[in-house]
């Protein structure tokens, strides 16, 4: 099979096989759903850290030569720079905090209104291109190998069903129907191939960049886990949740560790 056939099925599989894994998550029970859920957040953790560290950085290392590896320090450190005022972007458009500043002068009722309204499309456009952007870093990683590209897509698909469960809500909370939260959904999970695509195409004829895009693709990795999901895993704070916690972190991490083992 062609490395491009393998990115277009790997970022297919990945992008609509983590929204149906979501949708049927919202079949369970509030409850059920709610204690599950940071139980795949923890997992999704391990299986980033262990992709970004074990995986993607090493080949980008390997890729660029031991001569380069100062420069292949400079991409990571720029991709959490680029993901930090994309992530500074988003939550400017879109604040969730009701004491923001640009809400201020809002009554709350009217702020809650307006939030509801807008953040159903918001999600969507914020899902889309982030989906794209994943679809670039899949291919890329196929580019270099095509183990590295098949574990590189499963720790996106682990990290983007516990998303989707977020995005699901969201969209139902806008007043959308169960049906045409889930069409847009596979919709927007789409844009992965379009990205696949995009990275294949434009990468191949520069293969030069492809450590360097490995290594954002890593800061990528790196800066969901650290940023987005640890601190989420704080707020649970009591010892059972704790122990829970770091075992399916170090599941996540073996798991990636086992599959680049198995790969080589």
């Amino acid at each position: 099979m062609t490395v491009l056939a393998w990115i277009v099925i790997a970022t297919l599989i990945s992008g609509v096989a983590s929204v149906i894994a979501a949708s049927a998550l919202l079949l369970l029970p509030t409850a059920m759903r709610t204690k599950l859920q940071p139980h795949l957040v923890s997992f999704a953790t391990g299986a980033l850290l262990g992709a970004a560290l074990l995986a993607l950085i090493p080949h980008a290392v390997l890729g660029a030569g031991f001569m380069r590896v100062h420069q292949i320090g400079l991409a990571l450190v720029g991709g959490v720079g680029l993901f930090f005022v994309l992530e500074k972007f988003l939550l400017w458009r879109h604040c969730h905090d009701e004491h923001c500043d640009e809400h201020g002068e809002l009554t709350q009722h009217a702020h809650d209104r307006n939030r509801d309204q807008v953040a159903g499309p918001l999600v969507l456009v914020g899902d889309a291109l982030h989906n794209t952007l994943d679809g670039v870093l899949v291919a890329a990683a196929f580019l270099t190998d095509v183990d590295l590209g098949i574990v590189t897509a499963l720790a996106i698909m682990a990290h983007e069903i516990p998303q989707e469960v977020g995005n699901f809500a969201v969209l139902l909370h806008a007043g959308m129907s169960r049906g045409r939260a889930l069409f847009w959904n596979l919709v927007t999970s789409l844009t992965a191939v379009l990205g696949g695509l995009l990275g294949y195409f434009a990468l191949r004829t520069a293969m030069f960049l492809l450590p360097y895009a490995l290594a954002i693709a890593a800061a990528s990795m790196l800066y969901i886990a650290v940023a987005d999901l640890i601190p989420g895993l704080h707020r649970r704070v009591d010892p059972r949740s704790s122990v829970a916690q770091i075992v399916l972190i170090t599941i996540g991490i073996a798991v990636v560790a086992l599959a680049e083992r198995h790969a080589h």
